[in-house]
């Protein structure tokens, strides 16, 4: 039968602990890795962000509370900084489903210009959690998910699967601020810089 022995005594593993407590302490350093690069995603999209917006009255653009930032609604304001205005429901004489689709796209896009103006880097987004979307209609109109699929789309079409995949709501008001079609909210989980 073979002994064996340690590699080390009590004495040499005690020094060796002195040794090492005694040397300066070096800062950790923590590399968060980023597989993802939405700026170049965009880019290669050709999707034109907008200026992102400021407030409209008195209240934070948005609020971080932890790892999670509450987005306020956004408008449908265009690259060239034009508020669409209007009401659902064509049979009224109001907008299609086409085009509360298109304004709840540049909501969605004034959102990511948000994210990427408050954020610095959009492959921080760890999770867009949920959008809340907030259609003006008249009271026969009942498409308001389709068109909060405008909002969705660019969402997913930007961030992907599984960071842009959320929950959503959509509603229908009768009217909302500065007479806008739609306005959108989001809830997203940050990760850490």
């Amino acid at each position: 039968m073979i002994a064996l022995r340690p590699l080390f005594s009590r004495q040499t593993a005690s020094t060796a602990y002195k040794l090492s407590s005694s040397l300066p302490k070096r800062p950790s350093v923590v590399i968060h890795a980023r597989d993802v690069h939405i700026e170049k995603r965009i880019e290669e999209l050709k999707i034109e962000l907008p200026t992102a917006p400021l407030p409209k009255a008195n209240y934070n653009i948005v609020c971080m509370s932890g790892d999670t930032l509450y987005v306020s609604g956004h408008l449908p304001i265009t690259a060239d900084g034009t508020l669409l205005t209007g009401t659902l429901g064509p049979d009224n004489g109001g907008m299609t489903v086409e085009e509360g689709y298109a304004a709840a796209r540049h909501c969605g896009l004034n959102i990511i210009s948000t994210l990427k103006k408050q954020l610095g880097d959009l492959d921080r987004v760890e999770q867009v959690v949920k959008v809340f979307g907030i259609v003006s209609s008249h009271t026969d109109f009942k498409h308001q998910h389709l068109v909060m699929d405008g909002c969705s789309d660019v969402i997913m079409e930007v961030f992907d699967k599984p960071i842009g995949y959320h929950a959503r709501s959509a509603i229908g008001v009768n009217t909302l601020p500065l007479n806008a079609p739609v306005e959108v909210e989001a809830i997203i989980k940050i990760k850490p810089e």
